[in-house]
């Protein structure tokens, strides 16, 4: 997941609060619970960035649950975002960061239209060490679908998955960060236009796989409402070397004592015998141990158990679910196997790394080289298949035991942003967002999918039915390629056989 961003940037570089939408007529300002904001207004939609969800975590609150927001008496600005949560350098946050106080939402509502309007919570991705919500611009789908749609920051990284023996909430605080922006929407979003009881929580990536995660939190119950996955999921996971090379087999969830285990050794490393300690130290001092833990702890209040098996027992909210992958995802990590200068040679070793010399031989059987255009391609496939769209297809699934699910396969094999990558991790974000402020050339037919996947996503957001005029009919016993007319356009497919999931179920 780290590197989802290096690629795309590289081709490019609880109860409402009952007062009036604006405070005095002005449409700039807003009143929320701990005080009024002013934003910026365009004939289009009304800003509001930089709002805090939750205190800042900082100094004794570094490495507790949210606390509430302390109130301000005079107009807050809010014309700009907040930080970014603390990060290395990457794509989405040049200059990097590590400044804690980062707990901060961002709403963009349309001007005008209905006073209640659905509400889309964007939770980004980034392999839960990157990311924020400011990344992301949602004018169009604000206007596409008259919504209101927040986007918001969670701790990310050692601040937002650390953890310790004595430490409540250990490797769950991120999490708690985004149940703390959706308690802060039922309060405060009628007052942007926003109707608390019909909110989409939404995400890509780790921020799909955290949608998840949330729809089998008991602390999550009744905080939204409907729940899009894109490229993420409760059951995701890799096998040695998948990803990147070395990488050791694993997942996201992680028993919570394990990650204290290994806080424990952290702190033992660093010189510290107490969480005091480790908090009195500076955030950058922190920063080399900033990957170490970036998995969610399971068999705690927040997750009492693997997301995915929480799938399996049938223990998830009930609402309808809109999900599905890219078609290429893996083709964004290739670069991590020998820049991605991959011969039949090097295809074979990768699938011995992978799953050991006798399954190597039966995946290559599945996927031989002749089949793809390159030795790259081959494996590409295959990992896309085992980590990403086969482990997406099986949550799906589980839920669509007890709940409408919507599933598609994004195929836009020329996306602006993707040179001939294919339909690679994360390149169906500028269909739907302005990226880091930058709006996408598409050309007319690349521009007619655009619009169909808003009205599909706001659709779903406003009635959980995705289904509208202009586009053709998703039921929920047919997924959907998702491609330009000039690729054959919006058509049904069956993604088990797409991807091969009953060989690698088997």
């Amino acid at each position: 997941m780290g590197k989802r961003w290096a690629v795309v940037a590289g081709l490019l570089t609880l109860s409402t609060v009952a007062i009036p939408a604006a405070a005095a007529g002005d449409p700039a300002v807003v009143r929320t619970d701990a005080g009024a904001v002013r934003g910026t207004v365009t004939e289009q939609v009304r800003t509001f960035e930089g709002v805090p969800s939750a205190a800042p975590p900082v100094g004794e609150l570094r490495w507790r649950a949210p606390q509430p927001v302390q109130p301000w008496a005079s107009v807050r600005d809010a014309t700009a975002p907040g930080s970014v949560c603390p990060q290395e350098q990457n794509p989405e946050a040049p200059q990097g960061s590590t400044n804690e106080d980062c707990l901060y939402l961002n709403v963009t509502t349309p001007t005008g239209g209905a006073q209640r309007k659905p509400v889309v919570v964007w939770v980004p991705g980034g392999g839960f060490f990157m990311g924020a919500g400011s990344n992301y611009g949602p004018e169009r789908l604000a206007t596409r679908g008259d919504a209101v749609v927040v986007t918001i920051n969670y701790r990310l990284g050692i601040f937002g998955f650390y953890g310790q023996h004595g430490l409540p909430g250990s490797g769950t605080f991120g999490l708690q960060d985004q149940q703390a922006a959706l308690r802060w929407v039922q309060r405060n979003i009628g007052a942007f236009g926003g109707d608390p009881g019909n909110v989409t929580l939404a995400g890509e990536s780790a921020g799909g796989m955290s949608t998840c995660a949330q729809l089998t939190s008991p602390r999550s119950a009744g905080l939204f409402h409907r729940a899009i996955m894109q490229s993420g999921s409760c059951d995701f996971d890799w096998p040695d070397a998948g990803q990147y090379p070395s990488q050791k087999a694993g997942s996201y969830w992680v028993p919570q004592d394990k990650i204290r285990r290994d806080g424990d050794a952290m702190a033992a490393e660093l010189g510290c015998a107490t969480v005091e300690c480790l908090r009195a130290k500076p955030a950058a001092e922190l920063m080399g141990q900033f990957t170490r833990f970036t998995s969610s702890a399971t068999g705690t209040p927040v997750l009492p158990q693997d997301p995915g098996d929480a799938l399996r027992a049938g223990r998830f909210h009930r609402v309808p679910v809109l999900s599905g992958n890219n078609h290429d995802e893996a083709r964004s990590y290739m670069t991590a196997f020998n820049g991605g200068d991959i011969d039949a040679a090097m295809y074979q070793r990768l699938l011995v790394d992978m799953a050991g010399r006798e399954q190597a031989a039966r995946i290559a059987g599945e996927y031989p080289v002749s089949a793809y255009e390159s030795p790259m391609h081959a494996w590409a496939a295959v990992t896309t298949d085992r980590i990403w769209s086969c482990t997406q297809h099986s949550a799906g699934r589980e839920l669509a035991r007890k709940v409408p699910v919507y599933s598609y396969d994004f195929a836009d094999q020329h996306s602006p942003i993707a040179g001939d990558l294919g339909a690679a991790h994360a390149v169906e974000l500028p269909y739907l967002f302005a990226l880091t402020g930058i709006e996408f050339p598409f050309p007319p037919d690349q521009r007619r999918l655009s619009e169909q996947m808003l009205g599909y996503w706001t659709a779903f957001a406003r009635t959980g039915d995705p289904n509208g005029p202009g586009r053709p009919e998703w039921t929920t016993d047919q997924a959907l390629t998702l491609a330009p007319s000039g690729q054959g356009g919006i058509r049904p497919v069956e993604v088990a056989a797409e991807h091969h999931c009953a060989f690698w179920k088997a």
